[in-house]
């Protein structure tokens, strides 16, 4: 049981941690900040939190458990604000995408504090944002890979571990590196590749008509475009050097079809084609 858990930042991934907790009766008081009054009195209404303040140091005063549901651009002045009402029993946890500067921060501001520190990143979310986009059910049956260093704190990492537990996801660890390299591949590359495609398509002339004959491919595709830009833009600049090596290899595979439809050469876009639908159908017997 946790008995008081302040989140910093109540959007979609902090108000679905508090339903779900609350769910699972694991949380006795949920606080909020944010910059929003409007968002945090919605999150009172519809009992995602119990109270909320607009100062991050006093809302985690007495606080058992940290979450920081923020940008990865705004985590370190979060972290200084929020340091003086820390307690020496307080647990700190994230929800970044990318896990190298959240760490980075948490070392630089928090000192030998930042063995109660716990960096995760629950692999769940919607391009929907605020409180009002929080659902209890968003973790079930999903990742929430912890990162935590040689000289974390293994009670803060035991408890973490089970919070996320209670809201029905399964819980891995894995080093920091390692993880922004798997995530780079796997989310901020897609998210990448889907703005970049709807910002081009939008600068040509006839973009009215062409998103007007848009089909299910498209739409799906770009789904994830509608994210938040703030979030993303911190996520390219946190972990920009796996990122920068996705894009230049996905570049050249890019070309490598180019070359392929400029020489008319048939039979090795069939056999692109043809492994990577082999890929997908397999990774399709794994959702």
């Amino acid at each position: 049981m946790i008995g008081r858990l302040a989140i910093v930042g109540v959007g979609l991934i902090g108000s679905s941690l508090a339903l779900a907790l609350r769910q699972a009766g694991m949380v006795e008081h949920v606080t909020g900040c944010g910059r929003s009054e409007a968002n945090l009195r919605r999150g009172v209404e519809l009992g995602v939190l119990d109270d909320y303040s607009l100062s991050a140091v006093d809302v985690v005063r007495d606080a058992d458990v940290v979450v920081l549901a923020v940008p990865l651009g705004a985590m370190r002045s979060v972290l200084e604000a929020i340091q003086p009402g820390l307690s020496a029993k307080t647990v700190i946890t994230d929800v970044g995408s990318a896990k190298g500067s959240v760490v980075a921060d948490a070392q630089a501001v928090l000192g030998v504090g930042a063995r109660r520190f716990v960096a995760g990143h629950p692999i769940a979310g919607t391009e929907r944002s605020g409180v009002e986009a929080g659902f209890a059910t968003l973790y079930q049956q999903r990742k929430i890979i912890l990162t935590p260093g040689s000289d974390t704190d293994a009670d803060a990492l035991e408890l973490i571990s089970r919070m996320w537990q209670a809201t029905g996801a399964h819980v891995e660890r894995m080093s920091v590196e390692h993880h922004d390299r798997i995530l780079a591949a796997t989310s901020h590359l897609p998210h990448m590749l889907a703005f970049s495609l709807v910002s081009h398509l939008s600068r040509m002339g006839d973009q009215h008509e062409i998103f007007n004959y848009a089909a299910g491919g498209f739409r799906d595709f770009t789904r994830i475009a509608s994210s938040d830009p703030v979030m993303w833009r911190d996520i390219c600049l946190a972990n920009g050097e796996a990122l920068l090596d996705l894009i230049e290899g996905y570049q050249r595979q890019l070309d490598e079809i180019s070359r392929a439809i400029r020489e008319q050469d048939a039979d090795h876009l069939f056999e692109l084609f043809r492994d990577a639908k082999h890929t997908r159908d397999q990774l399709r017997n794994l959702e």
